[in-house]
């Protein structure tokens, strides 16, 4: 009997101290609290936001102060959108897009929004439309960087107030519906064949030039090669008239007997000739001939 009233009078003493000691074992444990690298707690007290913390060791009050959120500051990526568009030329275009973000300010999309996902889904539709609707078809094709970089601008200004940061956001692909490809199949084989018929008609029209550009050169040259010509014929003939104007009649006879001497002999040389003709004075012009060249010797 004197045992167990040892035993009671010892627990009744130090039960206070020991639930004391669990009290303080369990404030450390509620008031201190260990933020990882990739995540900020926005903590609430009494229900109302408080303070954001940071990595690394923070200190709140228990009972108090509570972790009402885990946010993760890693980058995500929205899963693969697809949402139709019109572009100005009256085109019907299926685009697909990605965007990723990352929450900078907890407290911001905490009390904010409540769906960040489908809140920037919807956003993305809405922007990507509307630019899609400014441009034609071959703009889209040909300048999807620059709609890239328009699409992320606007969307990072749109989702602001909710604390996110949008740091890249992608179209995937553009598709058209098989009634639109075929139209266009159908263009770019007319374009092909234009191009095509353009092509040889420039050729036929190269070569009428340079046949042209021939046939010029040749009649230049042709008309070059008769004023030579025409100049020694001239010069030949202000030289006889210069010879008859020193020697009389006498140089013209002695001209006139070498034609006809000329003459003769080309006769005489024709393939296949058999008969000379010679005419009635033909003698008589080989003696002037022959007696003014015994003159000039």
């Amino acid at each position: 009997m004197d045992f167990e009233r040892l035993i009671s009078d010892f627990l009744g003493q130090n039960l206070v101290l020991l639930l004391l000691a669990a009290f303080i074992i369990l404030s450390i444990f509620l008031g201190v609290r260990i933020v990882p690298q990739s995540e900020k707690y926005v903590v609430e007290r009494l229900g109302r936001l408080r303070v954001v913390l940071g990595p690394g060791i923070n200190f709140i009050i228990p009972f108090l102060d509570r972790v009402a959120h885990r946010i993760s500051v890693l980058e995500r990526q929205l899963p693969s959108m697809n949402q139709d568009a019109i572009t100005s030329d009256n085109v019907l275009v299926a685009v697909e897009t990605s965007v990723f973000y990352r929450i900078i300010e907890p407290e911001k999309t905490v009390y904010r929004i409540r769906d960040v996902d489908a809140a920037i889904a919807t956003t993305v539709a809405g922007i990507v439309r509307s630019e899609i609707g400014r441009m034609e078809l071959d703009q889209v094709q040909a300048n999807r960087s620059s709609l890239i970089e328009a699409v992320r601008e606007q969307v990072a200004n749109q989702v602001d107030d909710w604390g996110i940061e949008v740091t890249r956001a992608e179209i995937l692909d553009v598709n058209l519906d098989q009634a639109t490809r075929a139209a266009m199949l159908q263009q770019l084989n007319a374009e092909r064949a234009r191009r095509a018929l353009v092509t040889e008609a420039e050729g036929k029209k190269r070569a009428v030039e340079l046949n042209a550009e021939a046939d010029l050169y040749a009649a230049e040259q042709e008309a070059k090669a008769r004023r030579v010509l025409a100049d020694a014929e001239a010069y030949a003939t202000g030289v006889v008239a210069e010879a008859i104007a020193k020697n009389g009649l006498e140089a013209a006879q002695y001209q006139v007997a070498l034609k006809q001497v000329d003459a003769l002999n080309k006769l005489g040389q024709g393939a296949g000739k058999q008969t000379i003709v010679l005419p009635a004075n033909a003698l008589e012009a080989f003696g002037n001939a022959f007696k003014m060249l015994q003159g000039r010797s």
